[in-house]
């Protein structure tokens, strides 16, 4: 039997956790909580009673749309804690009326003709790796339609010599980067998502992948964009830069499906890392760990990988004891070594109190050592929360960036708003942070919570602690989100953030593209 995608968990479905894998999570959140939790039961296809569809494809779109239990039931979520509190229960009350698989631009204009027409939604979908309800079908709407690009999922062209590659909106990042190895190039861009997010979902989402420094949000590897909007085809000029006012592929980065559907990009890439270094390095405290990394990013120097944990993260994830900060380095190249510069930044970090606690060159890092634990723990992730779900747990996280000159009151912050909401809202809880990515003028740092609440309760508990946290974010000076992306959960926090002219142009332009606001309506803002 072909392997898929669970309709309900987070990877394949030979994946999903078995009775044993969740009975071990409930264990161990009973013994972290003092309580006696007993796991669930996770949803079976064959239980599920979807509503009838609404809506029905007309014969030009018949030999590429399906209205089957699994397809419109794997794509009414993302994964956000609700989401994967939602699937759990077998709650799938709003889902799409069916699925659109397009195979070339011509299936997609069909669609949006199609949909224009009817006042049909369409929800243009990727990997649907969303955290923040980017995927899901409008509650409001007469019907909607699922745009699952996946089958437009090749490396088109391969220009070796300006070292760039045509892609097309639809590929996995595990396809393309197994498209360009024959090549010798990589597009080097890995978020959390990697196995199961579009290179169309990054660029409509402002994706950041996890290199730390340096290039890193894939608006930086952008060099076209190609979308089709309801009111005709949207492409800009293939060049390595340009001053002709405003950029029409920052227009389109970060419109997460408001103002048309991606097919392809031109996307800069680069020669494989051949040389590689890594290392570990303790603090007393996250805030002598950050201001090594600080220096190290304001020297210039450049590591792949130059992320703080706190104390409790480096617990949780490196398998520290709990009582120092962590700094993970990580330096590569594909044309020359790296101990110099590894040498340079490890000199900041003593300069700051650090202690180096492994350090590897070529050969891989010890599977003991913090850097391989902290590696490990974040790729399989998404997997272990799979595991979490059913009883009552509230896990998730929150992201933001901020100036080097407020980091520390921004901090305290945070942190004082989110862990009085644990204590209000679930009697108490954790709050972890790392910086997933450093910047010459300030951090990115990424929070992490963990409660007991009330099963049956936990989405309407984890809004309060959510709401919380986002207004903590805003009233601090940070961002609602670093790399996240708005969907429906940030939008109100969004529309705060951003200047009210700009959203008025914003709206101007979706009536333009999308006159009768067919486009995946109600994320973003509201039109």
């Amino acid at each position: 039997m072909t392997d898929k995608r669970s309709f309900w968990a987070w990877g394949m479905e030979s994946r999903e956790p078995a009775a044993a894998d969740l009975q071990r999570g409930a264990r161990a959140m009973s013994e972290r909580f003092g309580t006696d939790l007993a796991p669930g039961s996770p949803p079976r296809l064959s239980d599920l009673r979807l509503r009838a569809p609404r809506v029905s494809p007309p014969k030009t779109l018949a030999s590429f749309c399906v209205a089957e239990t699994y397809d419109r039931a794997f794509h009414s979520y993302g994964h956000s804690f609700p989401d994967r509190v939602r699937k759990f229960r077998g709650d799938f009350s709003n889902p799409p009326d069916f699925v659109a698989y397009p195979a070339a631009e011509a299936d997609i204009e069909a669609v949006l003709g199609w949909c224009h027409s009817n006042g049909v939604a369409v929800v243009p979908f990727g990997g649907g790796s969303s955290v923040v309800g980017g995927v899901e079908p409008p509650v409001e709407a007469p019907g909607a339609v699922a745009l699952d690009l996946r089958r437009l999922n090749r490396v088109i062209e391969v220009d070796a010599t300006s070292r760039a590659a045509r892609i097309q909106a639809g590929a996995l990042g595990p396809s393309i980067e197994a498209q360009l190895r024959p090549h010798g190039l990589t597009l080097r861009h890995f978020p959390q998502s990697f196995e199961f997010s579009t290179l169309g979902g990054w660029i409509a989402t402002r994706s950041a992948g996890h290199y730390a420094t340096n290039h890193t949000h894939i608006d930086e590897f952008v060099e076209s964009v190609r979308m089709l909007t309801p009111a005709g085809t949207w492409g800009s000029r293939r060049l390595p830069g340009g001053g002709a006012g405003p950029s029409p592929d920052r227009f389109v980065l970060g419109s997460e499906g408001t103002l048309g559907v991606i097919t392809e990009a031109w996307m800069r890439v680069q020669a494989r890392p051949r040389f590689r270094e890594a290392a570990g390095a303790v603090f007393p405290t996250m805030e002598r760990a950050a201001e090594a990394a600080r220096r190290i990013v304001q020297a210039k120097l450049w590591p792949a990988n130059c992320r703080v944990l706190d104390a409790g993260e480096a617990a949780a994830a490196a398998g520290l004891d709990g009582s120092k900060a962590l700094l993970v380095l990580g330096f590569e190249s594909a044309e020359l070594p790296q101990e110099g510069s590894m040498r340079d930044a490890l000199e900041l970090a003593l300069d700051e109190g650090g202690k180096v606690v492994e350090r590897t060159g070529a050969t891989p890092a010890s599977e003991s050592g913090p850097v391989e634990k902290w590696r490990r723990s974040f790729v399989e992730m998404p997997y272990v929360w799979n595991t979490l779900v059913g009883f009552g747990l509230i896990n998730d996280t929150f992201e933001s960036a901020i100036t080097w000159d407020q980091w520390p009151d921004f901090d305290r912050a945070v942190r004082e708003s989110v862990q009085d909401a644990l204590k209000r809202v679930c009697g108490g809880g954790t709050l972890t942070c790392r910086f997933t990515h450093v910047y010459p003028d300030g951090p990115a740092p990424y929070y992490t919570f963990t409660a007991l609440g009330r099963r049956g309760s936990e989405i309407a508990m984890w809004k309060e602690i959510k709401a919380a946290a986002s207004e903590a974010l805003e009233k601090a000076g940070g961002t609602i989100t670093h790399h996240h992306a708005v969907g429906r959960d940030h939008k109100s926090w969004y529309q705060r953030e951003a200047p009210g002219l700009f959203l008025e142009s914003l709206r101007a332009a979706k009536r333009r593209l999308d006159p009768n606001c067919v486009l995946n309506p109600g994320v973003l803002f509201d039109p």
